[in-house]
């Protein structure tokens, strides 16, 4: 009977996070249900209008960034050692406190992931496209920060392909990675980091100083995330089906060097390396010059071949993805088994 028990209670983790994944990949981000992102959306948007003014600007946006992680992590260990000790072997050993536990961490895995989501978005982005680039440029503006009024279907056809990419490490692979290291609380934490960036780490006046420590501590943390991106990516293209002969296979070797080097032409550490995969395996260029808030900035190009992108790209994209995040989900499963 205690050898069931244990069982059990060392499945939950695991059992949680194959929950957690299947309700994304089903129903995607919840519209109806509280979100515990937008909460920290909230949080961090009244700690801006309180703290971004006056001097010391960029200590109190370091201290402000560093606390609110911290505070993510701790009042989600708490909550969960709480549960796990009803639930662990010698504790309460209710069937109703086990499944509150497993229900818990399965919500906080669903909540963290936004592949399903993602995959969404991007489609509808090139649906938009086949009626006219108006809507397309207006689908787009859902899902990347630059300015799309001027954007031509090409443009906005590599805009939608480069936020799938850097989404997939942003959105999936990195709350996964988390979760691997430090649990649910650990991708909460990461949730709280990639908040933090997305609403004030920019480089404009008045977020530089204040948004400043955000930023570089969401580049740490999608240190290692962004190079594994890339690299399932490589690895599950080499299974996934190829459109065309342009997509002809190349050695794997060479694909990394491909990557490596163009990975380098992003402006961040990070955001580059699942860019740089996908415009490998697509044989196609993303990025240069873009306007961000009205001004013109000058990004380097992602790949060599300028050819125009097309419907069956995104297709062939999205399966890639999705084949990564499934071996991301494998990998984190394997981890939790250790």
């Amino acid at each position: 009977m205690d050898e069931t028990i244990t069982f059990l209670y060392n499945s939950i983790l695991p059992a949680s996070l194959l929950t957690g994944w299947l309700l994304d990949l089903i129903f995607g981000d919840p519209q109806r249900l509280p979100h515990p992102i937008v909460y920290m959306g909230r949080w961090i948007a009244w700690g801006e209008r309180r703290l971004n003014r006056g001097n010391a600007r960029k200590a109190k946006g370091a201290l402000f960034a560093t606390g609110s992680i911290i505070l993510v992590f701790a009042a989600a260990w708490l909550t969960i050692k709480f549960l796990g000790s009803l639930t662990a072997p010698g504790g309460t050993l209710s069937p109703l406190f086990a499944v509150l536990h497993y229900a818990v961490l399965s919500t906080a895995v669903f909540f963290c992931l936004a592949g399903k989501t993602l995959r969404r978005e991007v489609r509808m982005v090139f649906q938009a496209l086949q009626q006219s680039l108006a809507l397309g440029r207006r689908q787009v503006a859902r899902i990347v920060g630059r300015d799309t009024q001027q954007l031509s279907q090409q443009e906005v056809a590599t805009a939608a392909l480069e936020t799938l990419a850097e989404n997939l490490s942003d959105g999936v692979i990195a709350p996964l990675f988390w979760f691997s290291l430090l649990g649910v609380p650990g991708m909460l934490a990461y949730k709280m980091v990639n908040t933090l960036d997305s609403m004030i780490g920019y480089q404009n006046k008045r977020y530089k100083d204040f948004g400043c420590w955000a930023a570089h501590i969401d580049d740490m943390a999608n240190y290692v995330p962004a190079r594994l991106t890339a690299l399932l990516m490589l690895l599950v293209g080499r299974l996934c089906p190829r459109l065309s002969a342009r997509q002809s296979r190349q050695p794997l070797r060479r694909q990394l060097r491909t990557v490596v080097h163009y990975s380098r032409c992003h402006a961040s550490p990070n955001s580059g390396w699942p860019e740089a995969a996908l415009s490998t395996l697509l044989d196609c260029r993303f990025g240069g010059p873009h306007n961000y808030f009205g001004e013109l900035f000058y990004k380097p190009y992602i790949g060599s071949n300028p050819r125009p992108v097309g419907f069956a790209d995104m297709l062939f994209s999205i399966r890639l993805c999705l084949m990564a995040e499934g071996a991301a989900v494998a990998i984190s499963l394997a981890v939790c088994a250790l």
